[in-house]
């Protein structure tokens, strides 16, 4: 696969994620509503924290999504190449129905498929948590 822009990029991990049963969920406001504890979206899981917790999404158990985010955190380092204001961050969210022995497999199949992104496995590198 050759990915030469973010728009295909986005709509390739949809793609796949559907295929995984995932249904596909809106970006929330970067203005969270109903979160007095923080001024803006951060991250992908932060519109989600209700049904992480265990409220019942009303699209089911598998979603995946592209959320719009804000950090603010590094503002001071903002123009260099590393650090951005604004990003959007490719989710997927198991709500209570795989684990690790699904993800991984999928991760790797994600990345290294012809079908899909067709990374060569020589050019990754990954790293793991120790603890629990």
């Amino acid at each position: 696969m050759n990915i030469k822009t973010a728009n295909e990029l986005r709509s390739l991990f949809l793609k796949f994620f559907e295929s995984k049963g995932h249904k596909i969920i809106p970006s929330a406001s970067v203005i969270p509503e109903n979160d007095p504890t923080v001024l803006f979206t951060t991250a992908g899981m932060h519109p989600l924290v209700p049904y992480l917790m265990g409220e019942k999404h009303p699209m089911g158990t598998r979603l995946t999504d592209v959320q719009k985010c804000i950090r603010t955190g590094d503002i001071d380092d903002v123009g260099d190449p590393s650090h951005l204001t604004f990003f959007e961050m490719l989710g997927n969210w198991s709500l209570g129905d795989y684990f690790k022995s699904e993800m991984i497999p999928w991760s790797w199949e994600f990345l290294t498929s012809p079908e899909w992104l067709g990374i060569d496995p020589e050019r990754l590198a990954f790293t793991v948590f120790e603890g629990d």
